[in-house]
């Protein structure tokens, strides 16, 4: 399996491996247009999209909403690469934040939804990834997790730092979230929309 992971952090994305977040295959099983309606996403939601690349889901979700929608990365070449699909979409109304889902320098309860597309498995510890998601969602905000299946598969994550669908249903009911859905848009994806209680 190709290393996705860089900059001393085990389980982090490694920015060199973008080409991979807008893939034919990624595409096939993950129609961003078709993924964010089935949250949805509104034209007066504020969106926060964490861990969002190169813009996968933040360009589409912000076609999609007259207000904001805040793309968080660590990764400044993940950022950079992003206002660059912004700019080329004339695209206005993504914010660029750089900053960690364990640690997100957004306002409480900013959010109607919140993106987190294949990066919870790389917060530690879990809980207080789910704890910020919680703190940028407003009462009955929406969050849409999309995450990989603890099983082996040519892409993707090794499957020990994977946590199984179940697994994180339970961190998010733990936290104060009620899962609405539920899905298997390939083998070894799953999505949840969960809702802030």
């Amino acid at each position: 399996m190709t290393p996705h992971h860089s900059d001393g952090h085990p389980h982090r994305f490694d920015p060199a491996n973008k080409h991979v977040l807008d893939s034919a295959e990624r595409r096939q099983a993950l129609p961003p247009e078709a993924t964010l309606s089935s949250i949805p996403v509104g034209p007066h939601d504020t969106v926060v999209d964490l861990g969002a690349g190169t813009g996968y889901f933040s360009i589409p979700a912000a076609a999609m909403t007259n207000e904001t929608v805040h793309a968080v990365d660590v990764s400044t070449e993940m950022l950079d690469e992003l206002k660059q699909r912004q700019d080329a979409a004339g695209v206005k109304n993504i914010e660029l934040v750089q900053g960690t889902i364990e640690n997100v320098p957004l306002d409480d309860q900013l959010a109607d939804v919140v993106i987190a597309s294949l990066v919870l498995h790389e917060v530690e510890p879990l809980e207080q990834g789910i704890q910020e998601i919680h703190r940028l969602l407003k009462q009955g905000g929406k969050l849409l997790c999309i995450d990989w299946e603890a099983v082996d598969s040519p892409m993707g994550p090794p499957l020990h730092i994977r946590i199984a669908s179940d697994k994180m249903s339970a961190a998010l009911e733990s936290q104060g979230f009620s899962i609405t859905a539920r899905h298997v848009p390939a083998p070894a994806l799953y999505t949840l929309v969960a809702e802030k209680l």
